[in-house]
């Protein structure tokens, strides 16, 4: 939760390295507050037999490295995903 407002705190893993990488297991590790506005980020430990989701699968390979490249870019595109996906299961158009 929030300490400033209350609301959930969102949170995403990504893989930085590529699997065949001795760093493959170092992870960038973000979590946000969608209302606030505030973010931190840091490298955390992903154990390499973990698979970690990817949404940003479906985008086109230079839309998806822009993102990658800025974190503000995953947050608002993470907070972009899930507005739809809650728009999508109250029902609304």
């Amino acid at each position: 939760m929030c300490a400033t407002c209350g609301t959930a705190v969102c949170s995403y893993r990504y893989r930085f390295h590529p699997p065949e990488s001795a760093m493959f297991e170092r992870c960038i590790g973000l979590a946000w507050c969608s209302p606030c506005r505030i973010y931190g980020g840091t490298v955390v430990h992903v154990p390499r037999e973990r698979i970690l989701v990817d949404p940003f699968s479906a985008l086109p390979s230079e839309q998806r490295d822009r993102v990658l490249r800025s974190e503000t870019r995953v947050i608002e595109y993470l907070d972009r995903l899930a507005r739809e996906a809650e728009v999508r299961a109250a029902g609304r158009p």
